[in-house]
């Protein structure tokens, strides 16, 4: 682990791998060291966003060390169901990637349970992790300049839907019509981290 001042308001945690920030991000909000206002995981890294008039650097440090992390395997957290149809542009060709059939790809989506590890790229865009190995693809060699709203789509050992129409270079798999982010929704973002997510084959 290892700390790192990040602008005038921050603190920068890096860490081994995913494991260990899914860890430490959920021991940490389920009790935030004083004076941290917002916690934002990624890849191998957790942002500690800190109010400049409460959070004593030193003290948060000294906090973070201290954490015994979370076994998250053993969190029951929110459940979100999404209804997916299946006829994704890449669908196909992820078949052919994995050696399975197309309806055997649908059938490992929708046999996992999936966490939402972090989120990026996009509000409301969250990069779920827990499925099945044999769905690890890697990304496109070519972007697409338009990935429409609701796309459900893989990449490596990730899947995710993307919130709004947007570049992308994921394998699309299929569509959904929930809506993956809302200003006026509290909170906004329909995946946050932690979540966890059954994708459903709609009829």
């Amino acid at each position: 682990m290892r700390l790192l001042p990040c602008a005038d308001s921050g603190l920068l945690v890096e860490l081994d791998d995913l494991v260990a920030v899914r860890a430490l991000h959920a021991a940490l909000e389920a009790d935030p060291p004083a004076g941290v206002i917002d916690l934002v995981p990624a890849a191998r890294t957790l942002l500690l966003r800190l109010d400049p008039l409460r959070a004593d650097v030193s003290e948060v440090e000294r906090a973070v060390r201290a954490v015994r992390p979370v076994d998250v395997a053993r969190q029951q957290s929110e459940l979100v169901r999404l209804p997916v149809i299946y006829d994704g542009a890449d669908l196909a060709e992820v078949a052919e990637l994995t050696g399975l059939t197309e309806r055997e790809v649908v059938v490992e989506h929708i046999g996992a349970e999936w966490t939402v590890a972090f989120g990026g790229f996009a509000p409301g865009f969250g990069y779920l992790t827990g499925g099945s190995a044999l769905l690890e693809v890697p990304r496109r060699a070519e972007s697409r300049t338009r990935v429409p709203t609701g796309a459900v789509a893989l990449a490596g050992n990730f899947t995710g839907v993307y919130p709004r129409e947007s570049p992308g270079g994921w394998q699309l798999i299929g569509r959904t019509e929930a809506a993956m982010w809302q200003a006026d929704r509290d909170p906004p973002a329909l995946l946050r981290p932690g979540v966890r997510v059954v994708f459903e084959e709609a009829e």
